[in-house]
């Protein structure tokens, strides 16, 4: 999927979703350096802190217009606002998390969601258990009212922890309700319109490919040929490594980012694969 922005010619420019991934990486980064006061940073600083290079930092930010001044560098919190506006968090958005277990509280008290434009409006689940407990200022509803919900809600993000049993059931009641954007913690491919955009997180599939990469790793003997594998180019990380000063962005002689680790697995409905 790619996102299209206008230029300053008046005519729509596509951003690739490789470049639509590694802004939310930069806006991360931007973020941390906001909050540590730091006013302008180099396109050199924001490149090792993000784990990309200069020249494709400087690629991706060109979609977004104008962007910083040649020796001074980039105005933190007007690209930090540029970036927030091409992904649509200025307008933010309302979640509703389908599946209370152990993976689905842990989503719900994750307090970075809210920082980054995201407010968890509701939550749902079908064990009586669970169903009316509090889970960080929320009351637990029954799925049976998801999709009533959602519009009522407003809700603009469907997440979907449940066993993968639900997941189909819990897909549609989201989409009746109104959601068009579905993040989904299970491996099953989801039946829905078009117009509804889905991301699959699998963290089993991710866990396979660093089997994979660590079987590669091993020293073979000499004379063994190792098999040759041709993958799809690797996409950016949403998320870069914390920063807990300016010295890790080569402000200092400090230790500096050589990269980042990558994320768990995820896909769309035609299968491409991006960062969650």
């Amino acid at each position: 999927m790619t996102e299209e922005r206008p230029s300053p010619s008046g005519v729509e420019r596509v951003i690739p979703q490789a470049t639509v991934t590694r802004l939310a990486t930069y806006l991360r980064v931007l973020s941390i350096l906001a909050d540590e006061g730091v006013l302008i940073v180099s396109s050199e600083e924001l490149a090792t802190a993000a784990g990309v290079g200069s020249a494709k930092l400087r690629k991706d930010l060109s979609f977004l217009g104008p962007n910083g001044v040649r020796g001074v560098g980039y105005d933190v919190a007007r690209l930090r606002a540029k970036i927030e506006s091409a992904l649509g968090l200025d307008r933010g958005h309302r979640v509703v998390l389908a599946g209370v277990g152990n993976l689905g509280q842990a989503l719900a008290g994750y307090g970075g969601f809210a920082r980054r434009g995201f407010t968890m409006v509701g939550l749902f689940d079908r064990d009586p258990a669970r169903v009316g407990t509090d889970v960080d200022g929320l009351t637990v509803r029954h799925v049976d009212e998801l999709d009533k919900a959602c519009r009522e809600l407003e809700a603009t993000i469907g997440v979907i922890a449940t066993p993968d049993d639900a997941v189909h059931a819990v897909a549609q009641k989201l989409v009746a309700g109104g959601v068009e954007c579905i993040l989904s913690f299970s491996p099953m491919v989801l039946d829905v319109p078009e117009h509804v955009e889905v991301r699959r997180v699998d963290l089993a599939v991710e866990m396979q490919v660093l089997s994979f990469n660590s079987s590669r790793n091993v020293s073979e003997p000499a004379g063994v040929a190792v098999p040759t594998v041709v993958t799809a180019p690797r996409p950016q990380p949403v998320s870069p490594p914390p920063l807990t000063s300016t010295a890790r962005l080569g402000r200092s002689h400090g230790p500096r980012i050589a990269g980042n680790p990558s994320p768990v697995n995820s896909s769309t409905r035609n299968g491409s694969v991006i960062a969650p």
